[in-house]
């Protein structure tokens, strides 16, 4: 991941790079400092359901580290942080207009 682009929020961190292949790739980190394991699985299952919803461009390994503060954000700001940090790094795919 040294090689790819990062982008940072108050929520996470993202660290985006192409893979070469026709599908992108996700993993999560979630430390100890989120929360206990309730609080750390709740964000990594909110993480995967954001991961499914945004039009994540094909071709890409994403790497994503939520912060302390993850846990206790509501979900769309989960989301909204996760947007703007994919978008800020080129994978999310751009709508024709």
């Amino acid at each position: 991941m040294r090689s790819g682009r990062r982008s940072r929020h108050a929520l996470l961190h993202v660290a985006v790079r192409s893979n070469g292949l026709p599908q992108s790739r996700y993993g999560f980190s979630v430390g100890k400092r989120v929360g206990k394991a309730v609080e750390r699985n709740r964000v990594k299952r909110r993480l995967r359901a954001i991961m499914r919803e945004l039009p994540i461009r094909p071709g890409f390994d994403v790497v994503t580290v939520a912060h302390e503060g993850a846990a206790l954000a509501p979900y769309l700001a989960l989301r909204a942080a996760t947007a703007h940090c994919l978008d800020r790094s080129g994978a999310l795919r751009r709508e024709e207009a």
